[in-house]
Protein backbone atom coordinates (compact mmCIF):
# COMPACT_ATOMS: atom_id res chain seq x y z
CA UNK A 1 0.00 0.00 0.00
CA UNK A 2 1.52 3.55 -1.05
CA UNK A 3 2.11 5.79 1.70
CA UNK A 4 2.26 8.77 -0.51
CA UNK A 5 -0.25 10.10 -2.78
CA UNK A 6 -0.62 12.44 -5.92
CA UNK A 7 -3.62 13.76 -7.63
CA UNK A 8 -3.78 13.76 -11.20
CA UNK A 9 -4.57 17.35 -13.32
CA UNK A 10 -6.63 17.64 -15.83
CA UNK A 11 -3.85 18.06 -18.46
CA UNK A 12 -2.36 14.56 -16.58
CA UNK A 13 -5.14 12.82 -18.30
CA UNK A 14 -5.77 12.02 -22.46
CA UNK A 15 -8.29 9.57 -24.25
CA UNK A 16 -7.53 7.64 -27.67
CA UNK A 17 -9.63 5.57 -29.77
CA UNK A 18 -7.76 2.87 -31.66
CA UNK A 19 -9.28 0.51 -34.92
CA UNK A 20 -8.10 -2.15 -35.35
CA UNK A 21 -8.96 -4.33 -38.68
CA UNK A 22 -9.26 -7.97 -39.40
CA UNK A 23 -9.48 -9.53 -42.70
CA UNK A 24 -12.36 -12.44 -42.85
CA UNK A 25 -12.36 -14.09 -46.14
CA UNK A 26 -15.35 -16.92 -46.68
CA UNK A 27 -15.15 -19.16 -49.56
CA UNK A 28 -18.02 -20.47 -51.46
CA UNK A 29 -16.62 -23.90 -50.81
CA UNK A 30 -17.57 -23.41 -47.10
CA UNK A 31 -20.59 -21.58 -47.52
CA UNK A 32 -21.56 -24.69 -50.05
CA UNK A 33 -21.45 -28.48 -49.79
CA UNK A 34 -17.98 -28.51 -48.15
CA UNK A 35 -18.68 -31.25 -45.49
CA UNK A 36 -21.94 -33.49 -47.15
CA UNK A 37 -22.95 -36.60 -44.94
CA UNK A 38 -25.88 -39.19 -46.55
CA UNK A 39 -26.52 -36.03 -48.85
CA UNK A 40 -27.26 -33.92 -45.68
CA UNK A 41 -24.64 -30.54 -45.39
CA UNK A 42 -23.72 -31.44 -42.08
CA UNK A 43 -22.29 -27.46 -41.43
CA UNK A 44 -26.04 -25.98 -42.34
CA UNK A 45 -28.48 -25.76 -39.73
CA UNK A 46 -32.14 -25.31 -40.36
CA UNK A 47 -34.95 -24.69 -38.17
CA UNK A 48 -38.32 -26.05 -37.62
CA UNK A 49 -39.76 -22.32 -38.06
CA UNK A 50 -37.93 -22.22 -41.26
CA UNK A 51 -37.18 -18.15 -40.89
CA UNK A 52 -33.53 -18.70 -41.59
CA UNK A 53 -30.80 -20.57 -42.22
CA UNK A 54 -27.65 -20.74 -40.45
CA UNK A 55 -23.89 -21.76 -42.27
CA UNK A 56 -21.22 -22.65 -39.90
CA UNK A 57 -17.46 -23.32 -40.52
CA UNK A 58 -17.36 -26.65 -39.52
CA UNK A 59 -20.17 -29.25 -38.90
CA UNK A 60 -22.43 -27.56 -36.68
CA UNK A 61 -22.71 -30.44 -34.44
CA UNK A 62 -19.34 -30.64 -33.57
CA UNK A 63 -17.78 -28.24 -30.49
CA UNK A 64 -15.32 -26.92 -33.08
CA UNK A 65 -17.57 -25.15 -35.03
CA UNK A 66 -18.08 -21.40 -35.70
CA UNK A 67 -21.18 -19.45 -36.40
CA UNK A 68 -20.61 -17.65 -39.82
CA UNK A 69 -24.18 -16.17 -41.17
CA UNK A 70 -27.64 -16.32 -41.18
CA UNK A 71 -29.44 -16.22 -44.49
CA UNK A 72 -33.21 -15.40 -45.04
CA UNK A 73 -35.56 -13.43 -47.53
CA UNK A 74 -38.28 -11.17 -46.35
CA UNK A 75 -41.09 -9.78 -49.11
CA UNK A 76 -43.37 -6.76 -48.71
CA UNK A 77 -47.13 -6.69 -49.15
CA UNK A 78 -46.61 -4.36 -51.60
CA UNK A 79 -44.00 -6.64 -54.16
CA UNK A 80 -46.88 -9.05 -54.44
CA UNK A 81 -49.52 -6.01 -55.75
CA UNK A 82 -47.15 -4.43 -58.39
CA UNK A 83 -45.72 -7.88 -59.54
CA UNK A 84 -48.40 -9.70 -61.50
CA UNK A 85 -48.38 -13.29 -61.20
CA UNK A 86 -46.18 -12.88 -58.39
CA UNK A 87 -49.29 -14.26 -55.74
CA UNK A 88 -46.92 -15.51 -52.63
CA UNK A 89 -48.05 -19.75 -52.11
CA UNK A 90 -45.73 -20.95 -49.99
CA UNK A 91 -44.39 -19.04 -46.46
CA UNK A 92 -46.01 -15.63 -47.36
CA UNK A 93 -46.90 -14.67 -43.73
CA UNK A 94 -43.02 -15.85 -42.87
CA UNK A 95 -41.91 -13.79 -45.86
CA UNK A 96 -44.02 -11.13 -45.05
CA UNK A 97 -43.10 -11.04 -40.90
CA UNK A 98 -38.77 -11.52 -42.07
CA UNK A 99 -39.63 -8.10 -44.11
CA UNK A 100 -41.17 -6.77 -41.40
CA UNK A 101 -39.22 -7.48 -38.35
CA UNK A 102 -35.83 -6.41 -40.41
CA UNK A 103 -37.27 -3.17 -41.67
CA UNK A 104 -38.04 -2.37 -38.56
CA UNK A 105 -34.49 -3.26 -36.65
CA UNK A 106 -32.64 -1.98 -39.65
CA UNK A 107 -34.96 1.03 -41.16
CA UNK A 108 -37.17 2.28 -38.60
CA UNK A 109 -40.43 4.38 -38.40
CA UNK A 110 -41.47 7.05 -40.32
CA UNK A 111 -43.37 10.24 -38.97
CA UNK A 112 -46.64 8.53 -38.51
CA UNK A 113 -45.32 5.05 -36.79
CA UNK A 114 -45.63 2.89 -39.80
CA UNK A 115 -42.38 0.62 -40.78
CA UNK A 116 -40.23 2.07 -43.44
CA UNK A 117 -39.80 0.48 -46.69
CA UNK A 118 -35.81 -0.37 -47.45
CA UNK A 119 -34.59 2.55 -49.37
CA UNK A 120 -32.17 2.29 -52.49
CA UNK A 121 -30.20 5.87 -51.46
CA UNK A 122 -31.08 5.91 -47.77
CA UNK A 123 -32.85 9.03 -49.09
CA UNK A 124 -36.67 8.64 -47.70
CA UNK A 125 -38.38 11.90 -48.44
CA UNK A 126 -37.06 12.41 -52.12
CA UNK A 127 -39.63 9.87 -54.03
CA UNK A 128 -41.79 7.06 -53.09
CA UNK A 129 -40.71 4.48 -55.67
CA UNK A 130 -37.34 4.13 -55.01
CA UNK A 131 -37.96 0.92 -52.58
CA UNK A 132 -36.52 -2.27 -51.96
CA UNK A 133 -39.23 -4.80 -51.36
CA UNK A 134 -37.87 -8.48 -51.58
CA UNK A 135 -34.82 -8.66 -50.15
CA UNK A 136 -32.10 -11.24 -49.01
CA UNK A 137 -30.64 -10.77 -45.55
CA UNK A 138 -27.15 -12.27 -44.66
CA UNK A 139 -26.84 -11.68 -40.97
CA UNK A 140 -23.19 -12.08 -40.02
CA UNK A 141 -22.15 -13.47 -36.93
CA UNK A 142 -20.92 -10.90 -34.39
CA UNK A 143 -17.67 -13.57 -33.85
CA UNK A 144 -16.47 -12.08 -37.33
CA UNK A 145 -18.04 -8.90 -37.34
CA UNK A 146 -16.56 -7.90 -34.14
CA UNK A 147 -17.47 -3.75 -33.49
CA UNK A 148 -18.29 -3.44 -37.58
CA UNK A 149 -17.63 -3.95 -40.68
CA UNK A 150 -14.82 -2.14 -42.27
CA UNK A 151 -16.26 0.56 -44.71
CA UNK A 152 -15.60 0.19 -47.87
CA UNK A 153 -14.22 -3.42 -47.38
CA UNK A 154 -17.39 -5.46 -48.39
CA UNK A 155 -17.60 -7.39 -50.99
CA UNK A 156 -19.79 -10.75 -52.84
CA UNK A 157 -18.91 -12.07 -55.55
CA UNK A 158 -21.54 -14.42 -57.18
CA UNK A 159 -21.96 -16.86 -60.00
CA UNK A 160 -24.05 -15.16 -62.68
CA UNK A 161 -25.53 -16.77 -65.69
CA UNK A 162 -27.58 -14.78 -68.93
CA UNK A 163 -28.92 -18.04 -70.33
CA UNK A 164 -30.76 -20.77 -69.98
CA UNK A 165 -29.29 -23.12 -72.69
CA UNK A 166 -27.61 -25.15 -69.78
CA UNK A 167 -28.16 -26.10 -66.06
CA UNK A 168 -26.25 -23.63 -63.85
CA UNK A 169 -24.96 -25.64 -61.23
CA UNK A 170 -22.28 -26.13 -58.46
CA UNK A 171 -20.35 -28.72 -59.98
CA UNK A 172 -19.13 -26.36 -63.24
CA UNK A 173 -18.16 -23.61 -60.10
CA UNK A 174 -20.32 -21.29 -61.65
CA UNK A 175 -19.49 -21.39 -65.23
CA UNK A 176 -18.66 -23.96 -67.97
CA UNK A 177 -15.96 -23.21 -70.34
CA UNK A 178 -18.39 -24.94 -73.22
CA UNK A 179 -20.93 -22.05 -72.68
CA UNK A 180 -19.39 -19.61 -70.59
CA UNK A 181 -19.12 -16.83 -74.00
CA UNK A 182 -22.35 -17.73 -75.22
CA UNK A 183 -24.62 -17.60 -72.19
CA UNK A 184 -22.50 -14.98 -70.22
CA UNK A 185 -21.49 -17.20 -67.14
CA UNK A 186 -18.62 -15.55 -64.52
CA UNK A 187 -18.76 -13.86 -61.23
CA UNK A 188 -20.59 -10.59 -60.55
CA UNK A 189 -18.93 -8.53 -58.24
CA UNK A 190 -21.01 -6.37 -55.73
CA UNK A 191 -19.29 -4.41 -52.79
CA UNK A 192 -19.74 -0.90 -51.45
CA UNK A 193 -17.88 1.03 -53.47
CA UNK A 194 -16.59 4.67 -51.99
CA UNK A 195 -18.34 4.00 -48.65
CA UNK A 196 -14.83 5.10 -46.58
CA UNK A 197 -16.22 8.33 -47.71
CA UNK A 198 -19.93 8.47 -48.18
CA UNK A 199 -22.38 6.57 -45.99
CA UNK A 200 -25.43 7.30 -43.89
CA UNK A 201 -26.14 7.48 -40.32
CA UNK A 202 -30.40 7.54 -40.42
CA UNK A 203 -30.38 4.28 -39.49
CA UNK A 204 -31.58 2.76 -36.14
CA UNK A 205 -28.50 0.38 -35.89
CA UNK A 206 -25.87 3.24 -36.93
CA UNK A 207 -24.11 3.56 -40.14
CA UNK A 208 -24.69 2.22 -43.60
CA UNK A 209 -23.84 2.12 -47.10
CA UNK A 210 -24.92 0.84 -50.67
CA UNK A 211 -24.04 -1.64 -52.02
CA UNK A 212 -23.43 -1.45 -55.68
CA UNK A 213 -22.39 -4.07 -58.40
CA UNK A 214 -19.93 -3.35 -61.27
CA UNK A 215 -21.82 -3.54 -64.29
CA UNK A 216 -20.28 -3.49 -67.95
CA UNK A 217 -21.51 -0.24 -70.03
CA UNK A 218 -20.95 -2.14 -73.34
CA UNK A 219 -21.45 -5.84 -74.57
CA UNK A 220 -18.44 -7.24 -75.24
CA UNK A 221 -14.52 -7.77 -74.09
CA UNK A 222 -13.14 -7.51 -69.96
CA UNK A 223 -11.87 -4.26 -71.82
CA UNK A 224 -15.37 -2.74 -71.86
CA UNK A 225 -15.82 -3.85 -68.00
CA UNK A 226 -14.25 -1.93 -65.37
CA UNK A 227 -14.20 -2.51 -61.96
CA UNK A 228 -14.76 -6.50 -62.38
CA UNK A 229 -17.04 -8.42 -63.84
CA UNK A 230 -14.55 -11.54 -64.30
CA UNK A 231 -14.53 -15.25 -64.10
CA UNK A 232 -11.75 -16.17 -61.82
CA UNK A 233 -10.69 -12.90 -60.21
CA UNK A 234 -7.38 -12.93 -61.00
CA UNK A 235 -6.89 -10.58 -63.82
CA UNK A 236 -6.52 -13.41 -66.56
CA UNK A 237 -7.24 -12.59 -69.79
CA UNK A 238 -8.91 -15.77 -70.61
CA UNK A 239 -11.51 -15.81 -67.53
CA UNK A 240 -14.64 -16.33 -68.66
CA UNK A 241 -16.52 -12.72 -68.31
CA UNK A 242 -20.77 -11.34 -68.26
CA UNK A 243 -20.69 -11.04 -71.50
CA UNK A 244 -23.80 -9.40 -74.00
CA UNK A 245 -24.96 -7.42 -71.21
CA UNK A 246 -25.51 -4.01 -70.50
CA UNK A 247 -26.69 -1.86 -67.20
CA UNK A 248 -30.16 -0.19 -68.23
CA UNK A 249 -31.52 1.54 -65.53
CA UNK A 250 -30.53 2.99 -62.06
CA UNK A 251 -27.06 3.95 -62.83
CA UNK A 252 -26.10 5.56 -60.11
CA UNK A 253 -22.55 5.69 -59.97
CA UNK A 254 -20.68 5.22 -63.70
CA UNK A 255 -20.55 1.57 -64.77
CA UNK A 256 -22.32 0.44 -60.95
CA UNK A 257 -26.10 0.12 -60.34
CA UNK A 258 -27.49 -0.15 -56.52
CA UNK A 259 -27.98 -3.50 -55.49
CA UNK A 260 -28.52 -3.29 -51.84
CA UNK A 261 -27.35 -1.94 -48.51
CA UNK A 262 -24.85 -3.01 -46.14
CA UNK A 263 -25.11 -2.13 -42.09
CA UNK A 264 -21.81 -2.15 -40.63
CA UNK A 265 -22.40 -1.50 -36.81
CA UNK A 266 -25.08 -4.56 -37.20
CA UNK A 267 -23.32 -6.69 -39.02
CA UNK A 268 -26.24 -7.53 -41.85
CA UNK A 269 -26.27 -7.38 -45.83
CA UNK A 270 -29.38 -6.55 -47.54
CA UNK A 271 -29.49 -7.76 -51.24
CA UNK A 272 -32.62 -6.41 -53.90
CA UNK A 273 -33.84 -9.31 -55.20
CA UNK A 274 -35.37 -7.30 -58.36
CA UNK A 275 -31.40 -6.66 -59.54
CA UNK A 276 -31.09 -9.85 -60.24
CA UNK A 277 -33.69 -10.84 -62.72
CA UNK A 278 -34.30 -10.13 -66.69
CA UNK A 279 -36.74 -7.86 -68.12
CA UNK A 280 -37.78 -10.13 -70.75
CA UNK A 281 -40.54 -12.48 -71.47
CA UNK A 282 -42.78 -13.29 -68.36
CA UNK A 283 -40.61 -11.28 -66.03
CA UNK A 284 -41.04 -7.81 -67.85
CA UNK A 285 -43.82 -6.99 -65.86
CA UNK A 286 -41.81 -6.85 -62.33
CA UNK A 287 -41.31 -3.38 -60.64
CA UNK A 288 -38.28 -1.91 -59.17
CA UNK A 289 -34.87 -0.98 -60.08
CA UNK A 290 -33.38 -3.76 -62.87
CA UNK A 291 -29.32 -4.02 -63.38
CA UNK A 292 -29.04 -6.48 -66.37
CA UNK A 293 -31.27 -6.69 -69.46
CA UNK A 294 -30.17 -10.20 -70.66
CA UNK A 295 -29.21 -11.07 -74.35
CA UNK A 296 -27.79 -14.14 -74.42
CA UNK A 297 -25.90 -14.64 -78.01
CA UNK A 298 -27.06 -18.47 -77.77
CA UNK A 299 -30.49 -18.01 -76.76
CA UNK A 300 -31.77 -14.57 -77.25
CA UNK A 301 -33.81 -12.65 -75.07
CA UNK A 302 -33.35 -14.23 -71.49
CA UNK A 303 -36.83 -14.41 -69.38
CA UNK A 304 -35.14 -15.47 -66.72
CA UNK A 305 -32.37 -14.38 -64.19
CA UNK A 306 -28.47 -13.82 -63.28
CA UNK A 307 -29.27 -16.25 -60.49
CA UNK A 308 -31.35 -19.41 -61.39
CA UNK A 309 -32.41 -22.48 -59.34
CA UNK A 310 -32.49 -26.14 -61.04
CA UNK A 311 -31.57 -27.83 -58.12
CA UNK A 312 -35.21 -27.74 -56.93
CA UNK A 313 -37.05 -29.81 -59.73
CA UNK A 314 -38.60 -29.28 -62.85
CA UNK A 315 -36.05 -27.71 -64.64
CA UNK A 316 -34.79 -24.30 -63.70
CA UNK A 317 -36.66 -21.67 -61.68
CA UNK A 318 -36.06 -17.64 -61.75
CA UNK A 319 -36.72 -15.70 -58.79
CA UNK A 320 -40.25 -14.78 -58.89
CA UNK A 321 -41.03 -18.13 -58.63
CA UNK A 322 -38.75 -19.19 -55.83
CA UNK A 323 -40.14 -16.05 -54.05
CA UNK A 324 -43.65 -17.26 -54.71
CA UNK A 325 -43.32 -21.11 -54.38
CA UNK A 326 -40.45 -22.17 -52.25
CA UNK A 327 -39.50 -22.35 -48.80
CA UNK A 328 -37.26 -19.54 -47.32
CA UNK A 329 -34.56 -22.46 -46.58
CA UNK A 330 -35.18 -23.39 -50.63
CA UNK A 331 -33.97 -19.43 -51.18
CA UNK A 332 -30.94 -20.06 -49.02
CA UNK A 333 -30.02 -22.72 -50.55
CA UNK A 334 -30.43 -21.55 -53.96
CA UNK A 335 -28.42 -18.16 -52.54
CA UNK A 336 -25.02 -20.37 -50.97
CA UNK A 337 -24.95 -22.75 -54.62
CA UNK A 338 -24.10 -18.91 -55.97
CA UNK A 339 -21.53 -17.59 -53.50
CA UNK A 340 -17.99 -17.49 -54.77
CA UNK A 341 -16.72 -16.02 -51.76
CA UNK A 342 -17.71 -12.89 -49.48
CA UNK A 343 -14.93 -11.09 -47.57
CA UNK A 344 -14.77 -8.12 -45.47
CA UNK A 345 -12.78 -6.42 -42.44
CA UNK A 346 -14.06 -6.37 -39.58
CA UNK A 347 -13.34 -3.62 -36.73
CA UNK A 348 -12.78 -3.49 -33.01
CA UNK A 349 -12.48 -0.54 -31.33
CA UNK A 350 -9.98 0.20 -28.69
CA UNK A 351 -10.74 2.62 -26.39
CA UNK A 352 -7.67 3.69 -24.40
CA UNK A 353 -7.46 6.12 -21.03
CA UNK A 354 -3.89 7.42 -20.81
CA UNK A 355 -2.11 8.53 -17.83
CA UNK A 356 1.04 10.62 -17.13
CA UNK A 357 2.20 10.10 -14.40
CA UNK A 358 4.70 12.77 -13.13
CA UNK A 359 7.43 12.46 -10.55
CA UNK A 360 9.21 15.94 -10.08
CA UNK A 361 12.94 16.24 -8.63
CA UNK A 362 11.46 16.97 -5.17
CA UNK A 363 8.80 13.56 -5.00
CA UNK A 364 9.20 9.39 -4.96
CA UNK A 365 12.60 9.90 -4.00
CA UNK A 366 12.14 7.19 -1.15
CA UNK A 367 10.93 3.67 -1.90
CA UNK A 368 7.96 2.76 0.46
CA UNK A 369 9.92 -0.68 0.50
CA UNK A 370 10.07 -2.08 4.40
CA UNK A 371 13.18 -2.75 3.67
CA UNK A 372 14.43 0.28 2.19
CA UNK A 373 15.53 1.30 5.92
CA UNK A 374 17.46 -0.37 8.34
CA UNK A 375 17.65 0.69 11.71
CA UNK A 376 15.69 3.86 10.47
CA UNK A 377 18.33 4.56 8.20
CA UNK A 378 18.30 4.79 4.85
CA UNK A 379 19.67 1.61 3.44
CA UNK A 380 21.42 3.32 -0.12
CA UNK A 381 22.65 6.29 1.98
CA UNK A 382 26.30 6.09 3.55
CA UNK A 383 26.79 9.45 4.84
CA UNK A 384 24.41 12.20 6.09
CA UNK A 385 24.72 14.45 3.25
CA UNK A 386 24.14 12.07 0.51
CA UNK A 387 20.67 12.61 -1.65
CA UNK A 388 18.19 9.94 -1.05
CA UNK A 389 17.97 7.41 -4.11
CA UNK A 390 15.02 4.96 -5.05
CA UNK A 391 13.94 2.80 -7.91
CA UNK A 392 10.69 3.16 -9.72
CA UNK A 393 8.90 -0.03 -10.34
CA UNK A 394 5.55 -0.10 -9.88
CA UNK A 395 2.41 2.28 -10.48
CA UNK A 396 -0.69 2.11 -8.48
CA UNK A 397 -4.08 4.17 -9.38
CA UNK A 398 -6.05 5.02 -6.55
CA UNK A 399 -9.84 6.11 -6.37
CA UNK A 400 -10.84 9.14 -4.62
CA UNK A 401 -11.20 7.39 -1.04
CA UNK A 402 -7.46 5.94 -1.47
CA UNK A 403 -8.80 2.36 -3.13
CA UNK A 404 -5.87 0.62 -5.11
CA UNK A 405 -8.07 0.41 -8.56
CA UNK A 406 -4.99 -0.85 -11.14
CA UNK A 407 -1.22 -1.31 -11.20
CA UNK A 408 1.39 -0.71 -13.70
CA UNK A 409 4.82 -2.81 -13.90
CA UNK A 410 7.89 -0.86 -15.56
CA UNK A 411 9.58 -3.60 -17.78
CA UNK A 412 12.86 -2.40 -15.63
CA UNK A 413 13.70 -0.84 -12.04
CA UNK A 414 14.30 3.52 -12.90
CA UNK A 415 16.38 5.31 -10.71
CA UNK A 416 14.80 8.41 -9.21
CA UNK A 417 16.52 10.95 -7.23
CA UNK A 418 15.96 14.68 -6.52
CA UNK A 419 18.90 15.09 -9.54
CA UNK A 420 15.95 13.93 -12.08
CA UNK A 421 12.38 14.07 -13.05
CA UNK A 422 10.30 11.31 -14.59
CA UNK A 423 7.13 10.93 -16.41
CA UNK A 424 5.84 7.47 -17.07
CA UNK A 425 2.35 6.83 -19.77
CA UNK A 426 0.32 4.30 -18.43
CA UNK A 427 -2.35 3.04 -20.38
CA UNK A 428 -5.48 1.65 -19.47
CA UNK A 429 -7.36 0.05 -22.67
CA UNK A 430 -11.42 -1.17 -22.90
Amino acid sequence: MASTFKSFLNSDITTTRTLLHEVVPMTGSIVARTYVSSGVETNIKTYGHGMLQSVYDYPYLSSSANHIFDISVGVHPDWEAGAPGAAITVGKATKNNIYAQMAQMLVGFDENGNVRKFDKDGNFSDTTTDKYTNCAFLSFSRLLVKDEIKKGSFEIHLGVRNGPAQNFTLDNLFYNTADAAANGEGIMRIYDKGAADEFRVNSPVGEYGILYAAGCSNTGTPATCPDGIDGRDDGSVNDPVVTNVAVVADASVANHVRVGLIYYQAGIAVLNLDAFRGVQGANATWNGGVLFAGNSAAGGPNANTFLTWNYLGGGEKNLQQVLTTYTVDDFARGLRERVHNIKFNNTTELNSTIYFCRANHNEFNYSSNPTYLNGSKIRVKENTTDSPVSYLTTVGLYSADNELLAVAKLSEPLKKDPTNELTLRVRLDY
